[in-house]
């Protein structure tokens, strides 16, 4: 399975939110720099981060995202699920709702045996992102010595 760029920029982008801003606003344009991603492409995943909760936003200029909940509580699943919806590795599959992503026509539901493998590494894929938050993401990037970005717009000179 191969995520599109719209889920891989959004983990890095509510990464990016979670470790260098905590609970300020940020604007896209410094998440845009820090993560080498087009600010009009982050402007289209965050309205899908939004609309899923995820994300909050406050226009002006001091304005910009913040996490709507805290980062222990925003799961990578969560965050595949705003920008890709219900991924499955093959479409003849059923999700855990008993729904399938589409109807494709086969023959063999029910009696393919193939098709218990693909259900059993979806169901695994799913459980491991529903495991990992941005919190941990954070705890492994300091644990790599990544560095946070000082927010400057709190720093006051005399």
């Amino acid at each position: 399975m191969k995520l599109s760029t719209k889920s891989r920029y959004g983990v890095r982008a509510l990464f990016d939110l979670a470790y260098n801003s905590g609970s300020l606003p940020t604007q896209v344009q410094d998440i845009s720099r820090r993560q080498d991603i087009s600010p009009r492409y982050l402007e289209q995943i965050f309205q899908n981060l939004k609309k899923a909760g995820i994300l909050t936003s406050k226009r002006g200029p001091k304005g910009g995202y913040t996490l709507a909940r805290k980062p222990e509580e925003i799961s990578i699943r969560d965050i595949l699920l705003a920008t890709e919806g219900e991924s499955l590795f093959v479409d003849c599959i059923v999700v855990g709702d008993g729904r399938r992503k589409r109807k494709p026509e086969c023959g063999l539901n029910g009696c393919c045996v193939t098709q218990t493998i693909w259900s059993d590494a979806n169901n695994l894929m799913t459980e491991h992102f529903g495991t990992v938050t941005l919190k941990d993401l954070c705890e492994r990037a300091q644990a790599m010595g990544l560095k946070r970005e000082v927010d400057n717009r709190m720093m006051y000179f005399i």
